[in-house]
Formats: C-alpha cells, structure tokens, sequence
C-alpha cells in the first residue's frame, strides 16, 4: 500500500535479562508541550522525569511534566510502527508525545489510511498533538515501510504493530539494512506460561507457540541492539478498547458487575503514561537496555474484585458483585469479561533494576480522572445492550433493575 499524504510529510521535514531458552468527542491533552531545539549537531538534552520521582503511596494521578535542559549528548531520530487496533494504539501516541518533549525527533507509522473511520477514533483524532509538538504523522503499510517512510533515516524503531513474524520481519529486515542502531518491540505479557508462583517475571517460561515469541527470536538474531517490552492492561486518556469503561458502564446504571470466578484473581493495570516512560528510558539507556525483556506493567496487583470497588468509589457509586461459575452459566468469560479469568499478574523487576524505572500509576485517583472523562463524553448515557450480563444474571436468579 503506498503511503498516503500526510498533515506532516516527511519531506517536509546490571544484572542483564537474557531471552529464554526457548526463544534462542473531546480529550483533555497530555501536558507535554512543543519546544523549539537547536540542530542535533549542536544540541544536547538530557530529560528530567520530575512524575516518577514520587513514592506510591504518594504518587498524584496526572502528573506528567518535564524539564529539558542542554546536557545530553543524544537527540535521537525515532520511527514509531503503530497499530491501527486494539489497545496498543494508545502506547505508541503517548510515545511519541514523551519522546518530542524530551527533545528528540519523532515520525509514526499508523498502519492503514488516514481517512480511514479508524482514524476519526482516539488515540488517532488526537494526532494533531503529535504534529503541533513537531512530530510527523503518516499511513500505510509495514511491509512496504521503505516507500513509506521516502527514504528517510533513524536511529530507533519502535514496531508497536504486529503479534506474528511474517508482520514484523519486514520492519526488522528494512531496520537493519537501514543503519537503525537500536529496535523495540512492544510484545506482551500474554505470552507467558500460566504459572502456580504468581508473579510473572522476566525469564519466566513463554508458550512456544505464541506469534509474539518469534518476533522476539528473530529480533535478537538480527539487532545488536534491541529491547523487548511485554505489557499487560492499560488505562490512560485515548485508550479505545474497554477496561475501566466496562466497569462504570454497570456502575452508572446501577446493574450488578458480573464477575467470573472468585474475584481475587490477581491482575495488572498500568497507566500508558508508565509504559512510554519506559520505553524512553530505553531509548535514552540504550546500553543498559540492549538485550533486555521489560515487563511493561505497573509496580502493583488489583484483585478483579478490587477493580470494581475501585472503579465504583471513582464514580461516587455503591457497586453490587456477582460471581458465576462461566461453565455453569454458558457463557465465555472472554466474551463476558475485560481480563483474564485467572491470576493474570507480571512484575517490572528488571525495569527497577536496569533502567531505574518507577512507577506512576495509582489506580485509585486515575480512575477518578477516567471517570471524568467518561461522563465528558457522554457515555454514561449512551444507550447499551447487556445481552450476555443478563443470560448471566437470569442464570443466577440477579434481579436487574428497569
């Protein structure tokens, strides 16, 4: 597919964590602001991540400020692949931002066509922020990204895109010939064997046959220098698949929250401001990040329980839990529920360790802010069907209010 014109062209322009054996509406804006830097022969920056100093129990909801200075050495040219689908989409656009505003020089690939109804939904309607930051937007095809991209250069990849090697390898094969120094790829943590010692950690088992797990193969082979991020849940302003929303969308109505089991399975939601503060810190850390397998996840658990009480005291609203047994009801929990109906929780251990990374997120007073914007845009009342929630709750004998 050949790229597409865009509103910014681009002519117009340590302990070291080793690879398993196996692998061998309207938004509020991000507070990242423009600034004007001098040419990269002459610039030096170094950035100062005033958000992650604070401890957790004291970490406030929003912060997300900077301050550059000349003292760096590097000003980095990056190539962002982003997805044009499922959650993922939001990590490479806050990417991005972070990036600009720590004074390196920024293009993202969405995969598709910018007039695309894809493209009329977040993160994707808010890519003027990219632009109006001095980074440079444009469309089309990972497997032509040569063409796409007309010839220009970088330093850094980022593949934000595909989940199978015959997507990727094209990214990695032009990456290489291309003179990229350094390739990330966001994979996930979805890939990691069920385990019976929760929490997932860096080195733990992977399932063989994950597409994700050949990406990571190849990419180690090929890249001297690379890093894989595996991330899990993810909230944030521009997210456009369901997480905390699932939950107010019951809340508000004042309907039972179904959920699948007992309700203490252990999970891991993080804020995609953390994800892209590790992902920079990797850019700007490429020695200690060379080789390496983060987990891209926040620094604590919620019980799925958890979750729904604290998305209810987000909302103001009392909350009403049901469990059910899904074979017993009929249901697919897949189909019925955001997240896994199992302990489904990962550590960032060697982000701590190597790239001295703290966590933000604090999940009580995010989703104060999300539910914020939940009502800004009306979906609390947008009219939803609840089609499995009732065969569920009728099963269970639940009364449902009219």
């Amino acid at each position: 597919m050949a790229a597409l014109a865009s509103s910014s062209s681009l002519l117009s322009s340590k302990p070291s964590i080793h690879l398993p054996s196996s692998l061998s509406p309207s938004f509020p804006p991000l507070s990242l602001s423009p600034i004007s830097y001098p040419s990269a022969l002459s610039s030096s920056f170094s950035i100062s991540h005033s958000f992650l100093s604070y401890p957790s129990s004291s970490r406030p909801s929003n912060v997300c400020s900077f301050s550059v200075r000349a003292s760096s050495p590097d000003k980095k040219k990056v190539l962002i692949v982003n997805t044009n689908s499922g959650g993922h989409a939001v990590i490479g656009f806050y990417f991005a931002k972070q990036l600009l505003g720590s004074g390196h020089e920024v293009t993202i690939l969405t995969v598709g066509e910018e007039s695309s109804d894809k493209m009329k939904k977040p993160p994707f309607n808010r890519f003027s922020e990219i632009v109006s930051a001095g980074g440079k937007t444009v469309w089309g095809d990972p497997a032509e990204i040569g063409k796409v991209v007309a010839g220009a250069s970088f330093d850094i990849v980022l593949d934000n895109n595909g989940k199978d090697i015959d997507t990727v390898r094209p990214v990695i094969d032009w990456a290489k010939s291309s003179g990229v120094k350094q390739f990330l790829f966001i994979s996930s943590a979805g890939i990691y064997k069920p385990t019976d010692e929760p929490p997932h950690v860096e080195g733990d088992p992977v399932k063989a046959d994950a597409g994700h797990v050949g990406v990571e193969e190849y990419i180690a082979k090929v890249f001297g220098s690379w890093a894989i991020f595996r991330p899990q849940y993810m909230i944030g302003s521009g997210n456009n698949k369901d997480c905390e929303e699932w939950f107010f969308d019951r809340i508000v109505r004042d309907r039972p929250v179904p959920i699948p089991g007992s309700g203490m399975q252990l999970t891991n939601i993080a804020h995609v401001r953390d994800l892209s503060s590790m992902l920079t810190l990797a850019v700007e850390k490429p020695d200690e990040a060379h080789s390496n397998i983060f987990n891209c996840v926040s620094d604590r658990a919620v019980t799925l329980d958890g979750m729904a009480k604290l998305c209810a005291k987000a909302a103001g609203r009392p909350v009403n839990i049901v469990h059910y047994d899904p074979k017993a009801v009929g249901v697919d929990a897949k189909k019925a529920f955001p997240f896994r109906n199992m302990h489904f929780y990962a550590e960032p251990r060697a982000a701590q360790d190597i790239l001295g990374w703290k966590a933000t997120t604090n999940l009580p007073e995010d989703l104060k802010e999300r539910f914020e914007e939940y009502v800004k845009i009306g979906r609390d009342k947008k009219p939803i069907k609840f089609e499995l929630d009732d065969k569920i709750l009728e099963s269970l004998k639940v009364p449902v209010a009219a």
